[in-house]
């Protein structure tokens, strides 16, 4: 209680600094867009829940304190956006990418903490990484603009965000508090923190200025005089703002190449070389019908080409979503879903796939490292042939199979309690159920891989094998 009170003495500190000093925003007006109730509210959320997360990183330290880092930069540049906001006026698709692109810088940073060797950190990354994408949510102008509304992209992007979070807490629960606390904090910081401000402030997107400033892309600048005009953007940017189109005036490359040329109307044979009677293989000294032992070994280390199909996240008659061959891809979504459609998810390896809404029924089948987080499912989840997959189910799901599987981690919601749960031919099935309490830790137990059959009164009573410890 009295740390709240401090955090809370703390922002009100900050902000009769920031009257006080009349600092403008871009020259324009920022001592009364700080005073703003919407600008006043997000310090209080920044004091209120940030600062918890940042409190916890800095018992922790390392990569878990760096990325808090970017977090807070993150919710320090949306501020400066919101201000800005009140003087500017609504600019197009290339201007909000201009206008959005400290934000984006800060996103790209973080993004790139999680590339590279898998640090030990692994989740604490992948967590707050994925959670900053729920600061998109001023990128929202219009119901046509391509996301959801705002408090939906905030629930929705932390949605993602929980994958990770969620093995956080079940992998610390017995080792460090503090990872735990810093989960948890975490989570508290968008749900309800970021949505409960957004409901409240900006539940249809940010209002811009209509008499403001225009907001005009960097490549619509004319360059100075005397020096070279700036590069583009990165191609990677997560607020594009123009599609990728084909030029039909370039030089064009692959098979397109092959067919102009066979089309040119030149001898096809122009470019090839006479073969002499001294080249040809009967007249060759240096060719025998005896094979070397070296030649042998050679052709059996020789690598086979794979097998693996192009990738695949597409609607087949209108009843049945394929997911295949994804591999490394960690923001696979399924959106616009019905209870009358199944989804089958084949072939996919270290990628994660959200599926939104109510579908008939989930198949995953031959899949390695892969997370698969669904609301609710009619008929059931079926996991077959997989290894060190993961599986949460937000809803409800009357039953879930596993098949001739490996490695299974099962997230089951408050509403999918009453679940059956079927296995065969699988071994380290762990179930994962959330506590009594709504802030509780998670509860984990693993499903009995091995029996003992005894033969009693005429028949085989079968019992699961008890360990110490189990």
């Amino acid at each position: 209680m009295e740390e709240k009170l401090v955090q809370r003495l703390e922002a009100a500190v900050a902000r009769l600094e920031a009257l006080s000093g009349g600092g403008g925003v871009d020259g324009c007006g920022g001592s009364d867009a700080a005073s703003d109730p919407s600008i006043v509210a997000f310090d209080d959320l920044s004091g209120q829940y940030l600062s918890r997360v940042s409190t916890v990183a800095g018992k922790i330290g390392g990569q878990v304190l760096d990325v808090t880092k970017l977090i807070e930069q993150a919710f320090s540049v949306q501020k400066d956006l919101l201000i800005n906001v009140k003087h500017t006026q609504k600019p197009d698709l290339a201007g909000l990418a201009e206008f959005l692109k400290p934000l984006n810088e800060v996103i790209t940073k973080a993004n790139a903490m999680t590339e590279g060797r898998r640090s030990d950190f692994f989740n604490q990354l992948k967590a707050a990484t994925d959670s900053l994408s729920a600061l998109a949510w001023i990128a929202y102008t219009g119901k046509d603009c391509g996301m959801s509304m705002p408090i939906a992209h905030v629930e929705e992007s932390w949605q993602m965000a929980e994958f990770y979070n969620n093995k956080i807490l079940v992998e610390y629960k017995t080792k460090d508090p503090n990872h735990v606390e810093w989960a948890k904090a975490l989570k508290e910081l968008y749900l309800p923190g970021l949505r409960d401000y957004v409901k409240s402030h900006y539940p249809l997107g940010p209002v811009w200025s209509a008499t403001g400033k225009k907001v005009t892309s960097a490549s619509s600048k004319a360059p100075t005089p005397g020096r070279p005009a700036p590069p583009p953007p990165p191609s990677g940017s997560l607020f594009s703002s123009e599609s990728s189109k084909a030029s039909s005036s370039g030089q064009k490359v692959g098979m397109s190449a092959v067919f102009q040329e066979i089309s040119s109307g030149k001898p096809v044979t122009a470019g090839l070389r006479k073969v002499t009677d001294d080249m040809k293989a009967k007249n060759r000294a240096d060719r025998t019908g005896v094979v070397a032992a070296s030649e042998k070994g050679g052709r059996t280390a020789s690598p086979s080409f794979s097998k693996v199909g192009p990738p695949k996240l597409e609607l087949q008659m209108g009843r049945k979503w394929v997911v295949e061959n994804q591999i490394g891809k960690k923001n696979l979504v399924i959106e616009d879903c019905d209870a009358k459609q199944s989804v089958y998810v084949y072939g996919c390896k270290d990628s994660v796939l959200q599926i939104q809404g109510k579908v008939n029924n989930i198949t995953i089948d031959k899949c390695t490292k892969m997370g698969v987080v669904f609301n609710d499912v009619v008929a059931a989840c079926e996991v077959v042939n997989c290894s060190g997959v993961e599986v949460q189910c937000q809803g409800s799901a009357p039953t879930i199979s596993v098949d001739n599987t490996g490695g299974c981690q099962l997230y089951l919601s408050k509403d999918s309690l009453e679940t059956s749960i079927t296995t065969a031919k699988s071994s380290e099935i762990n179930v994962l159920v959330p506590g009594a309490q709504p802030d509780g830790d998670w509860g984990e137990h693993s499903l009995p891989q091995q029996f003992v059959h005894v033969y009693k009164d005429g028949q085989f009573e079968t019992t699961p094998v008890s360990h110490s410890g189990g």
